[in-house]
């Protein structure tokens, strides 16, 4: 059965990254949720995409250089907070798992850090564009699991996931084929898509034999699915 995956929560329907999408994307029944994290000046681990706040919010200026109390005073759309990941991650764990894609080197100790001071290994999944630090992720805490997130699909990305130790691929969707995903199982590896919202699209996924979808709409995937079975 495909899994779902709400993408930054149901970024498709409320205010994404925020705890009010996240929770939208668990009543909606999700098996997933994928969030973002980077690290603010003063060390919190905040839950957001950009390096900047600017898109996001009512706010301006790179993470990065803010403290933590200037990015809670930001509205980050329907009066939400910016959340700290220790907050999404007491909202989902037990109810779904929560992939966590690192945005910041500087994120990953303290990343994985948390994750065990919650005894959250089982209810987790950590994900990045940034290879090497999935590998750092295994060497701090190998019972962690990791995905190897790719945009360009050329050479051989199966590879280059199982050298850091990581159990899946997440693919853009559109640079999805078949050839790519009889490769990927034959190895061990499952396959993610992101991030398909027209049902076109998601039924084009489903036909192609993906492991699962990670959608900013997770509620029309979700009606797709149920309509197939």
């Amino acid at each position: 059965m495909i899994e779902v995956v709400g993408h930054r929560g149901a970024a498709g329907l409320e205010p994404e990254n925020t705890l009010r999408s996240i929770r939208k994307a668990i009543d909606l029944g999700v098996d997933s949720v994928e969030i973002d994290v980077r690290v603010t000046r003063d060390g919190y681990l905040v839950v957001i995409h950009d390096e900047t706040v600017d898109r996001t919010t009512n706010g301006h200026g790179y993470v990065k250089d803010l403290t933590f109390n200037e990015i809670r005073r930001l509205d980050a759309g329907k009066g939400e907070k910016i959340p700290t990941l220790e907050e999404v991650l007491n909202l989902t764990k037990g109810k779904v798992v929560l992939q966590i894609e690192l945005k910041a080197r500087e994120a990953t100790e303290p990343t994985v850090h948390l994750i065990e001071r919650n005894n959250a290994e089982r209810d987790v999944i950590i994900i990045s564009f940034m290879h090497d630090l999935l590998g750092r992720v295994h060497d701090l805490n190998s019972a962690l699991r990791t995905g190897a997130i790719f945009f360009d699909v050329q050479g051989d990305i199966c590879q280059r996931a199982i050298n850091v130790h990581s159990e899946a691929i997440h693919v853009y969707y559109r640079n999805v084929n078949s050839e790519l995903i009889e490769n990927a199982h034959k190895r061990g590896l499952r396959v993610s898509v992101w991030s398909p919202d027209e049902i076109e699209d998601m039924r084009e996924m489903i036909n192609l034999g993906v492991d699962e979808i990670c959608t900013n709409r997770p509620d029309i995937l979700l009606n797709l699915l149920k309509k197939s079975s």
